[in-house]
């Protein structure tokens, strides 16, 4: 719609000047309509640097944080990434832009059928099934690429195992109030990683995370 035309340029403007670099990444941000994944309530605030509510306790996480998690997993056309948190899909829908192979876990079965309607509506391929996103999904392992978009109290073992060779990790670790955000590559028989302080997400519920 051209009524967000103007915000969506402001949005993708204060990516860059927070260093935000990766072409693939700002065009994607640039191209999904970020306003068709939050609330009617909120659908004016849809393009602030934000965290916005979208039912059930969940909330889309601010552009920033996408655009800095996406960035840092370093995704190529046609390779798999795993999504751990659906949510409203609009990280799975990022992806998908900029031609990943997406696969992604929603624990909550509402938010999940929201997300697949909405998903499929903007034409957007994804494969998506309710689960215990902190086991994984092995059907499809290895991945490239393991994205996770709550916050765990430690590294689920199950997404370790199922990285591919050379592939990343991106979770946000730590205790409810704040996480850092661990960025993990596999190489070998080592798991190399880099802490960037400063994220808050909502909790990471399963067997390997938070209890309900």
């Amino acid at each position: 719609m051209r009524r967000f035309d103007d915000e969506r340029r402001e949005m993708i403007q204060l990516l860059k000047d927070r260093g935000i670099s990766d072409k693939r990444v700002l065009e994607a941000m640039e191209k999904v309509p970020r306003h068709m994944f939050v609330m009617e309530a909120f659908i004016n605030r849809a393009y602030d640097d934000c965290a916005l509510p979208i039912g059930y306790s969940q909330t889309i996480s601010q552009p920033y944080t996408v655009a800095f998690m996406t960035e840092s997993l370093k995704a190529k056309e046609g390779e798999k990434v795993l999504e751990i948190g659906t949510g409203s899909g609009y990280q799975a829908a990022i992806l998908a832009s900029m031609g990943v192979r997406v696969f992604t876990i929603e624990r909550n079965y509402q938010l999940l059928n929201e997300a697949r309607k909405r998903l499929d509506k903007l034409g957007y391929r994804v494969a998506a099934r309710a689960g215990d996103g902190t086991l994984g999904w092995s059907d499809f392992k290895p991945y490239n690429g393991i994205l996770v978009t709550a916050g765990s109290p430690t590294i689920p073992q199950p997404l370790l195992d199922q990285l591919d060779e050379g592939g990343r990790l991106v979770i946000p670790i730590g205790g409810l109030d704040e996480q850092k955000l661990h960025i993990i590559e596999k190489k070998g028989e080592e798991f190399l990683t880099r802490e960037v302080q400063g994220f808050k997400f909502v909790p990471l519920i399963g067997k390997r995370g938070w209890s309900n």
